[in-house]
């Protein structure tokens, strides 16, 4: 019979044989380069993006359109001030951009309820964007409540999705 010494000495070799086994090397190649790839050392061209700087897509792809709410709040969360100061800034860049925030909710509460609430957080957006130097005059709210959800099932992650402020372009962005 083994000692257990012997056993788990065993065992080392064994599983260093079956882990030699599975590693290769690379082999060398001798071959260039595929045609048109850069040089060794150099990075190639950034890829063109087919965004049109000023239009919604531009706002809601690079800049971000959405700020969320926690259940029955319309404070603004830290994180989403970031976004609200990118949205600011960019405004300030396209000066002929006018914009709605679109106050959202889940679907828990009454209709009326749900629109006061949201009204109260397309408000909350817009206060902290005038605040940051956008004219007032070229931020209008709407409240949808709970009338548009972006997903439909009954459960707290989805309710948090439609806990939003959606800012929209209504005139003046650029289009293709």
């Amino acid at each position: 019979m083994m000692t257990t010494s012997t056993g788990l000495k065993m065992a080392a070799v064994v599983a260093l044989v079956v882990l030699a086994g599975c590693t290769t090397k690379p082999a060398a190649t001798t071959e260039a380069p595929p045609a048109g790839a850069p040089p060794v050392g150099e990075t190639s061209p950034s890829v063109e993006s087919n965004i049109i700087p000023g239009s919604a897509q531009d706002l809601r792809v690079n800049v971000g359109d959405t700020v969320h709410f926690d259940y029955d709040r319309y404070d603004i969360h830290d994180q989403d001030r970031a976004i609200l100061q990118r949205q600011a800034a960019w405004l300030q860049k396209y000066p002929q951009v006018r914009v709605s925030i679109e106050g959202h909710c889940d679907e828990r509460g009454t209709r009326k309820y749900n629109l006061a609430l949201g009204a109260r957080r397309a408000n909350a957006v817009k206060e902290y964007l005038v605040s940051l130097g956008v004219s007032s005059a070229r931020v209008d709210t709407i409240s949808y409540g709970k009338e548009r959800p972006i997903c439909t099932e009954s459960t707290e992650d989805c309710w948090a999705q439609n806990r939003r402020g959606v800012t929209t372009i209504t005139s003046g962005a650029a289009s293709s």
